[in-house]
């Protein structure tokens, strides 16, 4: 089994004293620089929020104090002033237009009646919990242009809150602490190398007085880490880093040098990956973080690694010490990961009879379709089914905690393409789940959505764009067919999961793949926001859908709950985008009907309000004249699914969040095309010049292909 632990505890701590001095100092990952300091913050007053509080969150259930409510990460509130029998009444109580028309994915906090939540473009705004009312916004004025470094978005989910200041992480990779009642600067510090394409989309965590957050980038070639710094001085306290650097500079710790055994060849000049983007864990009581890391860089192992190896620690739930950053266990889900199954999925922490004994549990559903129920103490398995159909691996060996593989799965090392299930969008991503300790039952949102992964044998990493090792643009005549019995391939599922017997309990089938992320009370409810635009409740013994509301746009984010003066309200951020709608466009938007209508949506018992009408749409103007020869519209075609679809569409089909290129007034006029994509005309806008890799020719063929696409499938 894949844990690592006291047994070389004593030497990791001098070894990891010595190499944090030595690895502050090198280039490519600065220290911290702070660049503003404000004043001490008072003992009391907004936002005042400490360990006590978070500590005693079922004290005081008004509040959502943290970004899981409680260290834990249930998403499980004890109000039940909105319950079964009266969810009928749940209206509209007010809803707050955002500046920002991408992807929302935030998860308010709420305390003392004043919520505090993100948007896109990693912006801070503080409203009135009853009212909506805005009391401050804070633009980190993040350069446009970053978008480009981004796989998925520039979406934000959420801040953190920490004796009086607001904690946010943006996406070109920044910490910044603001003080919670006017909004103003306290410190900023560049977690990262802007030289590199690091990104922030997470929420920070804060504990012991330190605010920990990692980062993104691992499709674009970059060494993933995380990093806790002090919330009065923005001061470093301890950096971890998830896979090893370049042996000849020296490993930061006993830990890195455990982890590099199991990499072959020059992995670093790949960067590695392991980015840490999205979740983490807190037990207070064992002084452990719990950090879920992220897929290789690049995607291909025997690109990465050549000969092979588990390449510790993607893939990984790894324990740390939350004073010091030391290393304590590590559970593998997926050794020698090839297929984009990151670890970084919502991981909760609950208390569970298990053979009748109560066990200290860390659960997670991540990517690869299995779910993991693991003793949080030692990192032991104590179970592992597959939520999902999987067909990359038949079960989990719970002796040796490894997957047990499907001949022929590694396409990389096999060079034939498979349709394989989960496919990189993972069998559960990012929006989190929930754990309600009244049904002791897990709700996951889970998706089937496979992929056709076949290895890139001419891989050269770009300098703009992701690295992934694979080639997923060249036809493939025929190529192994799921099991009908598992459903439709792109299909979304809200499971309710017991997770001492590891059996679904019951299921409700969503229209597309997009799943929003779940809230559980003590209410008997389960609330869910869906790509049909609509916020739904379910009964959570049944899955019995019991109310729901129009919302004009669709959900991923989770909502939470809280009350103010004993009203109970429930708030989304609603919002569309994301990878699956950007990407993903003929699978999530087939009919081109999806718009994002970002907003902060909120409900009470009684609520009366009512949302604006939407403007009609304009019809789109016609495509442009068909052009080009078949020769360039192929060339064009590999460019374009390359680089430009992970924005634009497969298939130059929109997912109707950035401009449907087949309709684009640029793609009509060749000069104009030109100047957007070699010369940056729109670069303010996130469009920056792709001269680096095109030429003149390769742009000229992309817009062939656009423009024959639109042709043949513009609506």
């Amino acid at each position: 089994m894949e844990i690592r632990g006291a047994a070389f505890a004593g030497t990791l701590i001098l070894l990891w004293l010595v190499a944090v001095v030595a690895g502050c100092q090198r280039q490519d990952m600065p220290g911290p620089t702070v660049v503003e300091t404000a004043a001490q913050p008072a003992t009391t007053g907004p936002a005042w929020v400490d360990a006590n509080r978070i500590g005693n969150a079922d004290a005081e259930p008004q509040n959502w104090l943290a970004h899981g409510r409680t260290w834990s990460e249930q998403r499980y509130s004890p109000l039940t002033n909105i319950n079964v029998s009266n969810i009928g009444e749940l209206g509209l109580a007010w809803y707050f237009d955002l500046d920002t028309a991408r992807g929302q994915q935030a998860s308010p906090i709420v305390v003392d009646g004043v919520m505090y939540t993100t948007s896109a473009w990693s912006k801070v705004q503080v409203l009135d919990a009853a009212t909506g009312q805005l009391t401050w916004q804070f633009d980190p004025e993040v350069p446009k242009e970053w978008d480009v470094k981004t796989c998925c978005g520039v979406q934000n989910r959420g801040a953190a809150l920490w004796k009086g200041r607001v904690y946010v992480g943006t996406i070109d990779g920044r910490l910044i602490a603001l003080d919670a009642e006017t909004g103003d600067l306290v410190w900023e510090v560049q977690t990262t190398n802007r030289d590199e394409p690091y990104s922030i989309t997470g929420a920070p965590r804060v504990f012991g007085d330190k605010v920990v957050i990692g980062n993104g980038g691992a499709e674009y070639g970059v060494r993933g880490y995380v990093t806790a710094y002090d919330t009065e001085t923005g001061e470093q306290a301890w950096r971890f880093y998830i896979v090893p650097g370049d042996p000849a500079e020296g490993f930061e710790n006993a830990a890195m040098a455990m982890a590099a055994e199991t990499w072959t060849g020059e992995w670093w000049t790949h960067g590695g990956g392991g980015t840490a983007w999205d979740s983490f864990a807190y037990d207070a009581d064992l002084d452990l973080l719990y950090i879920g890391t992220g897929n290789g860089s690049p995607w291909s192992r025997s690109e990465r690694s050549p000969d092979g190896g588990d390449n510790l620690f993607l893939a990984s739930i790894v324990a740390v010490r939350g004073e010091t950053g030391e290393y304590v266990w590590h559970y593998q889900t997926v050794p020698g990961d090839t297929w984009d199954y990151t670890a970084v999925q919502h991981m909760i922490l609950a208390e569970l009879e298990i053979d009748g004994r109560e066990r200290s549990v860390i659960m997670q559903a991540p990517k690869n379709g299995f779910f993991y129920v693991l003793d949080r103490q030692t990192g032991e398995l104590l179970s592992a089914e597959n939520f999902m159909p999987t067909n990359w691996a038949t079960h989990i060996d719970l002796e040796t905690g490894r997957p047990v593989e499907v001949q022929g799965a590694r396409y990389d090392d096999t060079g034939s393409a498979m349709k394989i299930t989960p496919g990189p969008g993972g069998a559960h991503n990012w929006h989190p789940m929930s754990y309600s300790p009244d049904t002791g039952l897990v709700y996951i949102p889970a998706q089937q959505e496979p992929f056709i992964y076949k290895l890139d044998e001419n891989y050269q990493a770009q300098v703009i764009g992701m690295n992934l090792g694979i080639n997923f643009w060249d036809p493939v005549a025929e190529i192994n067919q799921l099991p009908p019995e598992w459903g439709p391939e792109y299909q979304g599922q809200l499971l309710a999961w017991n997770p001492v017997t590891q059996q679904e309990v019951w299921r409700v089938t969503q229209t597309t793949i997009e799943n929003g992320g779940l809230l559980s009370t003590a209410g008997g409810l389960v609330f869910q926001g869906n790509s049909d635009e609509e916020l739904v409740a379910y009964n959570d013994a049944t899955g019995e859908r019991l109310w729901s509301a129009p919302t004009q746009t669709a959900i991923l984010a989770p909502p939470v709950t809280y009350s103010v003066d004993g009203e109970q309200y429930l708030v989304v951020v609603a919002g569309w985008g994301g990878i699956d709608a950007l990407f993903m466009g003929p699978v999530t938007n087939p009919d081109g009907k999806k718009r994002n209508v970002s907003r902060v949506l909120a409900f009470k018992l009684g609520g009366d309000a009512e949302l604006p009408a939407l403007p009609e749409r304009l019809a789109p103007p016609p495509p442009a004249d068909d052009f080009g020869s078949d020769r360039q519209v192929q060339a064009g075609a590999a460019h374009y699914t390359r680089i430009c679809a992970v924005c634009h569409g497969v298939g130059v089909i929109s997912g109707g969040v950035l401009p449907d290129l087949r309709h684009s007034a640029f793609a009509a006029d060749a000069a104009a095309w030109h100047s957007v994509v070699m010369e940056g005309a729109l670069a303010e806008r996130g469009m920056v010049s792709f001269a680096p890799i095109f030429s003149d020719e390769d742009a000229e063929a992309i817009r062939a292909f656009v423009v024959r696409q639109a042709n043949l499938t513009a609506r």
